[in-house]
């Protein structure tokens, strides 16, 4: 595809194959997206694609493809500089018209027009077979047109002698040299996902010292990180304790302390100590490779912006032929020469082209979504950068998002019990609480049977294990109902475990209860610790004018203690699922826009009904998958990052839509009132598309609130 009229053209023809929908076709990225029917198949849609003149380059051959292409246009391009830049000379500098100059000229522009310019022609000729017109037929149609006019000047002796083969053969050199920078340019906002790609070992050193092809890793297998060395994919660290450099990844400054039992990513590099780890997921299922897939895709949409854009370069080509047409009739008409009318009319051609208009939105896409996949942010599409501007409220949850979320068991009460008893009922709550995923279920489980725990005990069998979302778990442990979780999952709650839990509560600790049968016996108290970087992250948040609410299911003292030690404006606590949905349509129904950062499967719901879910990549695939915003990593600092990120690359597509469409709103009269030649309008309109594509690269030095500073 050589311009925006050609994505359109593609789009339009593919969404009237039945089967097909919702297509978009991305001129910046080479890519078509579309949903389809089964029975449509690949072959189907190539088809429609080769009949309007164009190729299906395969992926493994896309690389390979870019090469070739900017290769071509580079031979293109130098011949035309070397031949038309001394026609231009000759043309311009009077003392150099010597006998027979204009057969001089009309020899170096030819090839020019013809030869450097036959990917211009060809396209426009293959595409008015089809009754269409693209960017490539204002250039064919404007250097052609220079050059059979002066041929007519030169054989004829018409037109008082002027002739217009430099204008020709600089129009397709400056044309040619706008196209390579703007292939230079879309491939560069490419390198940060292949970047990515590449980032991966190709083998993995077993246990046993054998080393296999990462294809041949499966779940499972445990593979040795020695220091230096990228983990070959996701994992479990079983043995060992090191830093883990993870910036690539996540775009976390500083290495991550790694010991056993933590997660770890592919891709990543281990910094000193040697790791044993087990994989746990291989291939596609990897974080990196969920990560390019995202981002993919991302580049592949489109914002609600582009529309307008999409909309006026449909008819851009057809109306600028029109209106250069009626230049040439009008200066005719108010008795113009000849000449003088033909260089309007020509120079109405060139300026007309929509490059700029074409490259503005999917290069900025491109640009910001890559720059982001760098920092770990993962947009998932265009129309989330136009969300993300109005959201004037942030709501965070507070376990694994401003806190650490790894709880610990500090303290048990039982009061009514003997120590045994206390020991039994200990054990009877871990046992249910190593089927929970929750942060303090898991808290209860290692605490209570794990190394320096209050009770060493083999873990019992489980049945008819229940989880009620916000309210705790139940089951059978050996044939003894148990339950362990919030005060509404008991009928009854003794005075004397009240009093223990609002203790506990004071202090900013959440109170578990637990109890066989309906009724509380004790109070099991969990504590987690505040991440480091939280206060900073609220504090970013509310330099980009925003209000940060946090929202949990934990009680309203540890709630607040939290709040107030990293500075949000409000606090809801004590908040089932449903109910954080509830609160999300409450401040929607206010007026506010609101983005919810969560990473739980109970804030997959608040995720979905927000105007902006942002899920911690650290969290539940369910949870990444409700959201419209992804950080990989666990700092919350990234969530300022990526609605600065978002907010920073919707400017820049706003700023090259204007500017893209005010050039032609201006340059176009002017041209057609003969204040622009074509060689001017033929370089401004190469400007128009550079000052778009340097606009957007500009995104690439975009550093957000985690860069390190010593």
């Amino acid at each position: 595809m050589t311009c925006a009229a050609c994505a359109n053209r593609i789009q339009r023809k593919l969404a009237k194959l039945d089967g097909l929908s919702d297509v978009q076709v991305n001129f910046a990225t080479g890519r078509a997206t579309m949903m389809r029917n089964a029975d449509v198949t690949d072959t189907q849609v190539a088809d429609v694609i080769d009949g309007l003149g164009y190729a299906v380059i395969d992926q493994t051959d896309a690389d390979d493809a870019g090469d070739r292409r900017e290769a071509d246009l580079r031979r293109r391009l130098i011949v035309g500089i070397v031949l038309a830049v001394p026609a231009m000379a000759i043309t311009m500098a009077s003392p150099l018209h010597f006998t027979g100059w204009t057969w001089i000229v009309a020899a170096l522009a030819t090839p020019v027009v013809f030869w450097c310019g036959w990917p211009f022609h060809r396209s426009a000729a293959m595409n008015l077979r089809h009754g269409a017109t693209t960017m490539d037929t204002l250039v064919s149609m404007g250097s052609s047109a220079a050059w059979t006019w002066s041929a007519v000047v030169l054989v004829g002796d018409v037109g008082g002698g002027h002739i217009y083969f430099e204008t020709g053969a600089v129009i397709v050199t400056l044309i040619l040299l706008g196209k390579w920078f703007e292939l230079r340019a879309t491939r560069r906002s490419g390198d940060a996902i292949r970047a990515l790609a590449d980032l991966g070992a190709s083998t993995a050193r077993l246990e046993d010292g054998r080393e296999i092809r990462l294809d041949d890793l499966v779940v499972g297998m445990r593979f040795i990180v020695r220091p230096g060395e990228k983990l070959a994919t996701d994992g479990v660290v079983v043995a060992g304790s090191s830093a883990v450099d993870m910036a690539m990844v996540t775009g976390e400054p500083v290495p991550v302390d790694v010991d056993v039992g933590d997660e770890v990513i592919g891709a990543t590099i281990n910094t000193n100590g040697t790791l044993t780890v087990e994989a746990t997921r291989v291939g596609s299922e990897t974080a990196l490779a969920q990560i390019i897939m995202l981002v993919d895709q991302a580049q592949g949409s489109r914002a609600n912006v582009q529309r307008l854009a999409d909309r006026v370069s449909a008819v851009f080509v057809p109306v600028a032929i029109a209106a250069s047409l009626l230049t040439l009739i009008a200066w005719f008409g108010l008795g113009h020469g000849a000449d003088d009318a033909f260089t309007a009319a020509v120079a109405v051609l060139i300026i007309a082209c929509p490059c700029a208009l074409g490259l503005a939105t999917p290069l900025g896409i491109m640009v910001g979504t890559g720059r982001g996949a760098q920092l770990g942010v993962i947009i998932k599409g265009g129309e989330v950068l136009e969300d993300t501007r109005d959201i004037d409220v942030v709501v965070v949850d507070k376990t694994g998002t401003i806190t650490e979320g790894k709880m610990q068991l500090v303290g048990v009460h039982v009061p009514a019990l003997s120590h045994a008893d206390e020991a039994e009922l200990l054990v009877l709550a871990a046992s249910l609480e190593t089927f929970s995923e929750h942060p303090i279920a898991q808290a209860i489980a290692t605490g209570t049977v794990g190394p320096g725990s209050k009770a060493s005990t083999d873990l019992r069998s489980v049945e008819a294990f229940e989880s009620r979302a916000g309210y705790g778990v139940t089951g059978l442990v050996n044939g003894v109902q148990v339950r362990v979780g919030r005060r509404l999952l008991f009928e009854t709650v003794p005075d004397g475990v009240e009093a223990l839990a609002e203790q506990a509560e004071a202090t900013g600790a959440t109170a578990v209860l637990v109890g066989r049968g309906t009724q509380a016996e004790g109070v099991l108290v969990v504590t987690d610790t505040l991440k480091d970087t939280s206060a900073a992250a609220v504090a970013a948040l509310h330099e980009q004018g925003l209000k940060v609410t946090l929202l949990t299911g934990d009680n309203q003292r540890a709630a607040d203690q939290v709040g107030a030690a990293v500075g949000v404006d409000h606090v809801i606590a004590q908040v089932l699922p449903s109910g954080k949905v509830d609160e999300i349509k409450r401040l929607q129904a206010a007026g506010h826009r609101v983005a919810m950062v969560g990473d739980g499967i109970n804030d997959a719901p608040a995720l979905a009904q927000a105007d902006i879910g942002i899920a911690v990549g650290t969290g539940t695939d369910i949870a990444i998958q409700a959201s419209d915003l992804t950080v990989v990593s666990g700092d919350l600092r990234a969530v300022a990052d990526a609605i600065a990120l978002a907010r920073r690359t919707l400017s820049t597509i706003k700023g090259n839509l204007f500017w893209a469409f005010a050039y032609n709103a201006a340059a176009i009269p002017l041209a057609a009132f003969g204040v622009l030649n074509p060689m001017i309008a033929a370089g401004a309109m190469g400007i128009s598309s550079l000052f778009v594509v340097s606009n957007s690269l500009r995104l690439r030095r975009f550093t957000g609130y985690r860069a390190i500073t010593l």
